[in-house]
């Protein structure tokens, strides 16, 4: 994690008086070096932290408060005691500077920002994709490994989905996607994520679930899913779910257990829950 990125995470006032001492810093050096050497990317500074870590409000105020300090050493430095048009038109153009720059720089961030949703989020249900659900299981086994709390994963996969893009089009297969992230979203609790992988495919982690409260869930989740999907759709859903007492070493153990559950009740019968608890 580099610097940016700890400044970032710091309170938001805490990152405004950086800013603020570090423009008042520039100005003082500034007006003991005088303009025989210029300091213009130093103001820069502050007003890029600014921008980044706290907004473009922010960046602004900073905009005008380093141009405000570069205005002061100037008129302490006499500077305006014999001013023309010249040196007002280098002031503003100095001032327009730190504002284009807090404009770059906060729109640059805001489209990072969103850019970094829309790698992580599936387009269709609004739900995590599998690259951000991978990141939470990591997580997830991380907490698990140090503080030892049971976690529960859920793979769910719609059976005889193509049947319903076949006979009743993609738009309407779009539509029962929705509804299963609809139901699946209001049958868990808010700190439980639910992802879509891919496809049919929907997957669940449950953090600090052992087995029994995993039971619990799946045949909640099971319940609501007859209720609202499966008696208005010709489907029916295949579940393998995975309660770790213990994590396994990779992720690649924690979650090919559950895929392969899945499956298992899939190629069974359909219309099944397989369910296991890893002690080891």
């Amino acid at each position: 994690m580099n610097l940016v990125d700890s400044l970032a995470k710091l309170p938001h006032w805490l990152v405004t008086v950086l800013a603020l001492f570090l423009c008042v810093a520039v100005s003082v050096v500034d007006g003991i070096v005088g303009h025989v050497h210029s300091l213009v990317p130093f103001y820069l500074v502050p007003v890029i932290l600014a921008a980044w870590c706290v907004g473009r409000k922010i960046g602004y105020l900073l905009s005008f408060a380093c141009s405000l300090g570069w205005l002061a050493v100037e008129i302490k430095a006499g500077q305006f005691s014999n001013a023309n048009f010249a040196m007002y038109w280098n002031d503003a153009i100095k001032l327009s500077l730190f504002i284009l720059t807090t404009t770059v720089i906060s729109a640059l961030k805001d489209a990072l920002e969103r850019e970094n949703v829309l790698a992580r989020t599936d387009h269709l249900t609004g739900m995590p994709n599998r690259r951000s659900y991978y990141e939470m299981v990591a997580g997830e086994m991380r907490r698990n490994l140090r503080y030892y709390d049971p976690f529960t994963i859920a793979y769910l996969d719609i059976d005889n989905f193509k049947k319903v893009n076949d006979t009743k089009g993609h738009a309407e297969g779009d539509r029962l996607l929705k509804q299963v992230a609809t139901v699946l979203s209001k049958s868990v609790r808010e700190i439980d994520t639910i992802a879509r992988l891919g496809g049919d495919e929907f997957a669940l982690l449950l953090p600090e679930t052992d087995g029994e409260a995993a039971d619990i869930v799946a045949e909640k989740i099971q319940q609501q899913l007859k209720t609202n999907v499966e008696n208005n759709w010709p489907v029916t859903f295949s579940i393998g779910l995975v309660t770790y007492l213990k994590s396994p070493a990779t992720i690649d153990e924690v979650i090919g257990r559950a895929d392969r559950l899945m499956y298992a009740a899939k190629t069974a019968s359909k219309d099944a829950l397989h369910r296991e608890v890893v002690a080891e």
